[in-house]
């Protein structure tokens, strides 16, 4: 039989391999703006969060924080500028995404375990999974439950359950589809100490295990201030963007929100010090934090 030599073409000729950009920003927003009618919330906004970034949103209620959060659900549109989400213009449906809401109670009777709520994360949008796709729901709903530590309860009714607990699925539902970027709005919003540090690590976790970008839309900074890589503080139209020891500082917030706030240390956590309709817009009330383990910003 003849022997066919193979003579290599040329190294210069072989196009090295489309290695992708783990450090491309997961999220862009590029002069972004947002108004309703008259009303402008921020406006000029240049963010890039990269992957395994955790970025806490500061600001008064009223400010643009979930608002933000719409634009990358696809759930609000821009009044001027760029959303996007891992290159591409963000919209709704995107599986790039996966979405931590508060925690809100569920009503007594509600027809759901933990792990349907879990499944939602997967397809609550579509029906009519096949045998093969419904052995890869079960799959990764009991690896997004393992995830969170919450294979004890997660066959129990959710109506029964902690708010804690409920938590710990609504982290695990945002899991399961292997999002690149977690949006989390307001998540530790009525839960205890102990839960909010539960919650906040298991998002801490996953960004660090996964290189999971986080955008943590919060009143709470101390709960998740050793987490945190950079704030973006939004008040009344403006906003500052840095490292918490940049943002959280007596002169910046003072300049945002046009008169006198202090911002002072104690055993590591931060507290604000405002007078009048300041702390009411902090979230504060007579000028002082509302406790020693809390402080709102």
């Amino acid at each position: 039989m003849p022997v066919h030599s193979v003579i290599p073409a040329a190294t210069d000729d072989i196009p090295e391999p489309v290695r992708p950009d783990t450090r491309a920003p997961v999220v862009r927003l590029s002069d972004a703006g947002l108004a309703f009618g008259d009303r402008t919330l921020w406006q000029g906004l240049d963010l890039e969060i990269q992957p395994g970034e955790f970025i806490a949103v500061l600001g008064p209620n009223g400010s643009g924080k979930t608002s933000m959060l719409k634009v990358l659900l696809g759930q609000n549109s821009l009044s001027g500028g760029t959303a996007e989400i891992a290159g591409k213009p963000a919209r709704a449906g995107n599986p790039d995404i996966g979405y931590v809401p508060q925690q809100k109670t569920f009503e007594a009777g509600v027809q759901l375990r933990g792990v349907d709520l879990v499944g939602l994360g997967v397809d609550g949008h579509r029906w009519g999974l096949g045998l093969r796709g419904r052995k890869e729901r079960k799959r990764k709903v009991a690896e997004a439950i393992a995830a969170v530590g919450a294979e004890k309860f997660a066959h129990s009714p959710v109506d029964v359950m902690s708010g804690g607990e409920q938590q710990r699925l609504r982290v695990a539902q945002a899991l399961v589809g292997d999002p690149r970027v977690l949006l989390c709005d307001e998540p530790l919003l009525s839960l205890d100490l102990a839960n909010q540090r539960l919650v906040s690590e298991l998002i801490d976790k996953r960004r660090r295990s996964h290189g999971t970008a986080v955008l943590f839309v919060t009143h709470e900074i101390n709960p998740i201030l050793p987490l945190v890589d950079r704030v973006l503080y939004l008040v009344d139209g403006k906003f500052e963007i840095g490292t918490p020891d940049e943002v959280m500082t007596s002169e910046v917030l003072s300049r945002l929100y046009g008169t006198e706030v202090d911002v002072l240390r104690v055993r590591g956590r931060l507290v604000v010090v405002g007078t009048g309709d300041v702390m009411d817009a902090l979230g504060t009330a007579g000028g002082h934090c509302h406790g020693d383990d809390e402080v709102r910003a």
